[in-house]
C-alpha cells in the first residue's frame, strides 16, 4: 500500500517534465536514495533483453517491451520518455499493467471500462515484473489490481473495473458525431530539449489543431502506435488508450516545459465503448490553477465518434 505522503511519491511519466538532472535529483528525494539509478536489472533475461540492457539495438525498435519470463518484461528503448533516455513515458508501463488486468481470472462476459494508474516514481527501462490480483470478484462488476516493480521497488499500481456486458441491447446515447478524417502523415513534431529516439519517434502524431508540440495551449490531434506492446500481439483498445491517452498532458501542455515541470502523477482512462481500430483521436485541454496543480482532460474519439475520456492530475512548479 502507498504510505508515503502525496508529495514524497510524485513522478515522471514520460511527458515533457523532467529535464535529465532534474530527474536525477527528485529519483534520489522520492525513494531512489541508496538504489542504483535506472535501467533495471539484469538477471534472468533473454538474449534479445540483454542486448536492449546493452545498448546494441537499433534507432527503430521492434516492440515497447520484450517478455523476460513468468510475469517479466524488458522495456526496451522505445517506452522512453522525452526528457530522459532511461526513464518511461507514462504510456507504455500503463498499458502493461492493463494488460495484466485483462489477462488476470478473464471473464469472456465482462470488459475493462475504466483503469486508473498511479505512477509512484519514475519507471525505468530495463526489467519489470508484474504482479495482479481480484481485489473485488463478481459476477456484474470485478476490481482488479496490478502492480509493477522495478530494482525491487513499486513504481506503478493500476486498478480497473471489468463490467459485465448486457444480456440484451442497451441504446446508446450521446455518443457525439464523427471526428474530422486523419491528415496526412505529418514531419515529426519536436520541442528542444527533447529526447526524439523513444516514445515520440514510436508513435505517429498528426495534429488537427495546436500547431504541434511547440505551441502551448489546446491540441486535436490523432495519434497511432508504430509498434506493437508486445511482440506478435495486438493491443487490447484499452492497452491502446491507455498507451496513447498520457500524451493527453504534453499535446496540451499550457506553459514551456524547458521553465516549468508538469508532472502527471495519475492517469484514468473510461471507455464507455471500445475504440475500434489503430487511430485514436486526442482532444486535449490543460487546466492549471495558482496552488501548483493542474489537470489534463482529454476526450478520446475513433474514426465512428466519442468513445472515451482521460484525465490526468498534474504537479506543476518552476525549475
Amino acid at each position: 500500500m502507498r504510505t508515503r505522503d502525496p508529495g514524497g511519491s510524485l513522478t515522471e511519466s514520460g511527458k515533457f517534465h523532467y529535464s535529465d538532472a532534474g530527474l536525477a535529483a527528485w529519483w534520489r528525494r522520492d525513494g531512489g536514495a541508496g538504489t542504483a539509478a535506472p535501467p533495471g536489472a539484469r538477471t534472468a533475461l533473454s538474449a534479445s533483453a540483454r542486448r536492449m540492457l546493452s545498448g546494441s539495438v537499433p534507432t527503430v525498435h521492434r516492440v515497447f517491451f520484450e517478455p523476460a519470463g513468468t510475469g517479466a518484461f524488458v522495456a526496451t528503448p522505445a517506452t522512453a520518455g522525452p526528457w530522459n533516455a532511461q526513464a518511461q513515458h507514462g504510456g507504455p508501463p500503463s498499458a502493461l499493467a492493463a494488460r495484466a488486468l485483462e489477462l488476470h481470472e478473464p471473464d469472456q462476459g465482462q470488459r475493462l471500462a475504466r483503469v486508473a494508474v498511479d505512477i509512484l516514481r519514475p519507471v525505468p527501462l530495463g526489467k519489470i515484473t508484474v504482479r495482479t490480483r481480484t481485489v473485488r470478484p463478481g459476477r456484474r462488476v470485478a476490481l482488479l489490481e496490478t502492480v509493477l516493480e522495478a530494482d525491487d521497488q513499486e513504481v506503478l499500481h493500476a486498478r480497473g473495473w471489468r463490467i459485465a456486458l448486457p444480456g440484451g441491447q442497451v441504446p446508446a446515447a450521446g455518443t457525439g458525431s464523427a471526428p474530422p478524417p486523419i491528415p496526412d502523415e505529418q514531419l515529426p513534431s519536436g520541442f528542444r530539449g527533447a529526447y526524439q529516439a523513444g516514445y515520440l519517434a514510436a508513435i505517429d502524431f498528426r495534429f488537427l489543431a495546436g500547431a504541434g508540440f511547440n505551441r502551448p495551449g489546446p491540441a486535436t490531434v490523432w495519434a497511432r502506435p508504430k509498434i506493437p506492446l508486445i511482440p506478435d500481439e495486438e493491443p487490447s483498445p484499452m492497452c491502446r488508450a491507455l498507451l496513447l491517452a498520457d500524451s493527453g498532458s504534453g499535446v496540451s501542455a499550457t506553459l514551456d516545459p524547458l521553465d516549468f515541470l508538469f508532472i502527471n502523477v495519475d492517469l484514468t482512462v473510461i471507455l464507455p465503448r471500445d475504440p475500434a481500430g489503430e487511430w485514436l483521436l486526442l482532444d486535449a485541454v490543460t487546466t492549471i490553477g495558482d496552488q501548483g496543480t493542474g489537470l489534463a482532460e482529454t476526450t478520446l474519439s475513433d474514426v465512428g465518434g466519442p468513445c472515451g475520456t482521460a484525465l490526468q492530475t498534474l504537479l506543476v512548479a518552476p525549475r
